[in-house]
């Protein structure tokens, strides 16, 4: 099992050109932003123009840059810069690096914590896993040193405006690394630590006074995400063998059903008044589960498939899910009835992406498939190569799909962000 690269979803305020988003309404982002894990809707699909489905050694890329040290964050796009995450094992160093979006170029690398990794990670996993977010002039970071999860907020350029211990992670059965990214909403930073003696906690934005916490005991690994759901906000997290929602801005339960798996690592998705999840670990009989959400929520549907690292993908009426053996499943989301499932090959960690019509998935092995969003029947469009090793999911901003990819061709492992766009 690897630690899933967790999710977040936030808000964007900003006084440039903004588009409205599925989510709570006081969230926007600028256009050609993705600027938090499953990008300014929250959903994972790319607004504007598609991006290439094919591509090799030089066709169709516009930059490719390597990257220091390790990590399966994803990156984010701010304005005209990309934010990802990295960490060095051997000096035990993890930074916040900033490149320009047109050139790839290193604009600048701040490290924010110095020692005290974790010593018990899974070998899928990494010290820089979750996925930076940006309020559009503030970055915010997380990273486990010493058995806690520091929170750090930094500038645009760079600068570090403030850091706290945002409270401790200190697992001791299933000892496979921290995931959950920080969320936000409003005026507020929300992590996730969830272990035998984990919890919930929401800081501001400006200067990291905490402003709630609740418990949140058990092993997991998903990170909660905001929907606007019957008439309010709700953040909904699975994990615990419950899909639960959350009041953001108080942290109190607002309601819980029975569903997954203990330790899940998946992010929730939406569409309308429905809600589904899957994971993770160990099996229960309700491996995926959606909910109708109203005055008092109701269990849709649940089927055995477990999708338990990757978070799925819903579209214009149905679910498409990826598991970790590889294979590919086209739901009904209102029924569940599955419409078609098809194995592509190695096993996934990623999540998928929608761009345009076309969904695109990479393996571990570094294949990235590309399938159209086609309900009615599997339809192969093509399989392109990044590497021999994907973890991290893939985004795409105007066009152009950004992806974070490792290859150990020439003897030793090297991380590689590559911009793929049409030439």
């Amino acid at each position: 099992m690897r630690v899933g690269i967790a999710s977040v979803f936030g808000f964007l305020l900003v006084a440039a050109t903004v588009f409205a988003i599925d989510s709570p309404s006081t969230c926007m982002a600028a256009e050609g932003d993705w600027p938090v894990w499953r990008g300014p809707t929250g959903n994972n699909i790319a607004p504007g123009p598609p991006v290439p489905t094919e591509w090799d050694e030089t066709k169709n890329v516009v930059w490719r840059i390597p990257l220091e040290g390790r990590g399966h964050c994803s990156p984010i796009i701010v304005g005209d810069r990309i934010y990802l995450t990295s960490a060095d094992q051997e000096s035990q160093v993890a930074s916040v690096f900033a490149f320009d979006k047109q050139t790839g170029k290193q604009v600048w690398r701040t490290p924010v914590t110095r020692g005290g990794f974790q010593t018990d990670v899974h070998t899928k996993n990494t010290h820089a896993t979750p996925t930076l977010a940006s309020n559009g002039q503030q970055l915010f970071a997380v990273f486990v040193q010493n058995q806690q999860v520091q929170l750090t907020a930094l500038d645009r350029a760079g600068k570090i405006e403030w850091q706290i211990d945002a409270g401790p992670y200190v697992p001791e059965q299933y000892k496979f690394g921290y995931a959950p990214s920080p969320m936000l909403y409003d005026d507020l930073v929300i992590v996730a630590s969830e272990f035998e003696k984990g919890w919930l906690a929401a800081f501001s934005q400006h200067d990291g006074q905490q402003r709630w916490r609740v418990s949140r005991m058990g092993s997991s690994y998903s990170t909660p995400i905001v929907a606007h759901l019957a008439g309010r906000d709700q953040m909904l997290l699975s994990g615990h063998e419950k899909v639960a929602s959350f009041d953001p801005q108080t942290g109190k339960l607002l309601w819980e059903v029975d569903g997954t798996n203990q330790a899940t690592c998946g992010t929730i998705v939406w569409e309308g008044d429905m809600i589904y999840a899957s994971g993770g670990y160990p099996a229960s009989p309700t491996q995926t589960i959606a909910v109708k959400v109203g005055e008092s929520p109701e269990v849709a549907w649940t089927c055995r498939e477990q999708c338990y690292e990757q978070s799925m993908l819903v579209s214009n009426g149905y679910l498409y899910a990826i598991n970790d053996r590889g294979v590919f499943f086209c739901w009904n989301a209102k029924t569940g009835e599955e419409m078609w499932k098809k194995r592509l090959g190695s096993p996934v960690s990623s999540s998928p992406l929608l761009s345009g019509d076309n969904i695109f998935i990479a393996d571990e092995k570094g294949n990235m498939y590309v399938l159209k969003a086609n309900p009615q029947q599997y339809e192969f469009v093509a399989k392109n190569q990044l590497g021999d090793e994907t973890f991290a999911s893939p985004i795409a901003s105007e066009g152009r799909l950004y992806a974070r990819y490792a290859d150990s061709s020439q003897g030793s492992r090297q991380e590689y962000l590559i911009c793929i766009g049409q030439q």
